[in-house]
């Protein structure tokens, strides 16, 4: 099997994990947040990466992946914002209504565009713009009611796209500059974002739930859905570096709206949740979005896969053509004499070195 079909495979696979663990884990939090009463969503987090590190320790142990250290200062910034990020997401949620936080969700797409074409020389095409356009419009129909404003809220949203935009890059950025996998670098910032979210979790659910985590009453119950819950979250964490490592943030984001709609729809098919025309038509046309982001993804891939090996091509023959040859050393004439290395000889290519 060649390179590109096991690279596709993988992808496949990461999509795959991605959806079904993301999945799985909304529906047993909703259970453990909605039935139970255990609202304490950051201090929650904090345990599935405290959780996630201890299982990646213990795979690092059996040597399942190798340990790669690299720049230290990059994985603690990563980790602190990464932390950071999901805590404002959660004041954001807390600080606005249903409706404005969806809108914020939505918000994350087009701002990690602008933010990889101006910063990263990123081109994203029409066909590209069009079908993210597509698919947002299609997720806010469905998801987006109310829109509530207010200017604690509105901060707290415009931070929470920021951080979580940067975040989502960086961790492209750093698996691809540092060449590290995404076992390597979820398990070196793990910590740090363990660390974050356990020192702010308490305060900030306190903050949004006027409850103490610690004064819970944690029956039989409660713990075997956190502990369910944390475990399912390894496979998140996991998934959220492999995705974002093999394709692009903007990806990620795309699959994200697709959990969004399968949330949506095993909510109404599983617990019974109301369920409207606009839900419906919204989540068409968002499937509808993401089948041309899709499509046009794997198109342009396979269009730069094709041309790779004509570029490889030319640039063979360019190497070959003696009339492409600048101050390599003494150089051959047409009529076999050698020609000085500081003669002045023409290059058809010139304008490529300028």
């Amino acid at each position: 099997m060649g390179v590109i079909q096991r690279f596709q495979l993988g992808t496949v696979g990461a999509l795959t994990l991605s959806v079904v663990s993301s999945v799985s884990i909304v529906i047993c939090n909703k259970a453990l947040i909605s039935s139970l009463g255990f609202t304490f969503a950051t201090t929650l987090t904090s345990w599935h990466l405290l959780v996630t590190f201890c299982s990646l320790h213990l795979a690092l142990w059996m040597e399942l992946f190798e340990h790669k250290p690299f720049d230290p200062r990059a994985v603690m910034g990563f980790g602190i914002l990464n932390g950071c990020s999901i805590g404002l997401l959660n004041l954001s949620l807390g600080f606005n209504s249903i409706g404005f936080y969806q809108m914020t969700k939505l918000a994350i797409i087009p701002c990690t565009v602008l933010l990889e074409t101006f910063f990263f020389r990123k081109n994203f095409s029409r066909n590209i713009q069009f079908s993210l356009f597509i698919l947002l419009l299609g997720v806010g129909i469905a998801t987006v009611t109310d829109l509530q404003l207010n200017i604690l809220g509105s901060i707290l949203s415009l931070l929470a796209i920021l951080t979580t935009c940067i975040a989502q890059i960086m961790t492209n950025t750093i698996q691809k500059r540092f060449k590290v996998s995404s076992t390597q670098l979820l398990y070196q910032s793990c910590p740090y974002q363990a660390i974050t979210l356990f020192v702010v979790g308490p305060f900030l659910d306190g903050l949004l739930t006027k409850e103490n985590v610690f004064a819970f009453k944690y029956t039989p119950l409660v713990l075997v859905f956190i502990i369910l819950s944390c475990l399912i979250s390894v496979s998140v964490n996991f998934s959220t570096f492999l995705v974002i490592g093999k394709t692009s943030p903007v990806t990620y984001q795309v699959l994200g709206h697709l959990k969004t709609c399968l949330v949506l729809a095993f909510g109404y098919v599983l617990l019974h949740d109301p369920f409207s025309w606009r839900n419906i038509t919204g989540i068409f046309v968002a499937v509808v979005g993401m089948v041309l982001y899709s499509y046009y993804c794997t198109t342009e891939n396979q269009q730069k896969t094709n041309e790779a090996p004509v570029q490889l091509l030319q640039a063979e023959e360019a190497e070959l053509d003696p009339l492409l040859g600048v101050e390599k050393g003494a150089n051959m004439a047409g009529n076999g004499a050698i020609v000085a290395p500081n003669a002045p000889v023409w290059s058809s290519n010139k304008d490529l070195h300028a």
